[in-house]
């Protein structure tokens, strides 16, 4: 696997304009189940461009990204900007840089996969409050339930480099067991992306397991995924329909 820091260094355009956010329903579920308030310092792990430290700023909450990508804090500090309770630090999953007890969530959303389990548990811990929570999140694009999402998933296969090996979806039960130590809980909600032929082909591109837009293959690859958009679009619109994902300790 390349350097999972360096590897959406090109992809952040692409990243912040076509990545789906996360269904408010994720800040209801934490709020009821892990006695989330407006007054938590949230630690952002991974936080990229920030989609999901706007939904914690948007609740009120302090949010402090942490981001070992040079090109993905300054978008963050760009985007989030109008958030005097966001900043954001170089820091990765396993030295976040910030202090002992001070955060009472640490949020890792669509970045856990990328991380050394063993020693991101230990810095999660070192940097938690004692009635903190870990919270994981993955958006989960569904593979086979609309033709579309069948056909657009083969593509997927045919080009990609490493699609197989830096999958989320190989984050397993025992996986997640396994870094949480126990009991975990876990809740699921459906997320619905509707996406005109440069919004699928942004997409597209800002996975780091796909081709570069400026690689040989790139012409290639966005005809046959404009042939395959034709084929399935109704009114000039894909539907992109993703698994919101979320898991995240309990109380011991």
């Amino acid at each position: 696997m390349s350097d999972p820091v360096g590897r959406f260094t090109n992809r952040v355009e692409n990243y912040i304009k076509y990545r789906p956010d996360y269904p408010c329903e994720v800040i209801e579920h934490l709020t009821t189940n892990c006695a989330l308030t407006s007054d938590a310092v949230i630690a952002d792990v991974g936080c990229g461009p920030g989609q999901s430290s706007r939904m914690f700023l948007e609740n009120g909450n302090r949010v402090i990204g942490v981001e070992p990508n040079a090109a993905m804090r300054d978008a963050a500090k760009e985007i989030l900007g109008e958030f005097e309770n966001f900043t954001v630090v170089d820091g990765t999953s396993e030295n976040t840089s910030l202090p002992d007890v001070s955060v009472d969530f640490v949020v890792a959303a669509q970045a856990f996969h990328w991380f050394d389990a063993e020693k991101t548990r230990r810095e999660f811990k070192r940097i938690l409050k004692p009635s903190g929570h870990v919270v994981l999140m993955w958006n989960e694009r569904q593979l086979d339930t609309t033709p579309f999402l069948v056909e657009y998933e083969q593509l997927l296969l045919k080009y990609a480099t490493d699609y197989t090996k830096v999958r989320h979806e190989n984050v397993d039960a025992l996986k997640l067991g396994d870094f949480f130590q126990g009991e975990y809980g876990s809740a699921f909600f459906e997320n619905i992306k509707l996406h005109d032929f440069e919004g699928i082909k942004g997409r597209m591109f800002s996975s780091s397991y796909m081709p570069g837009e400026t690689d040989d293959a790139a012409g290639q690859l966005t005809d046959e995924l404009y042939e395959l958009f034709a084929k399935h679009a109704r009114n000039g619109k894909i539907e992109i329909i993703y698994d919101t994902r979320v898991y995240y300790s309990l109380p011991r």
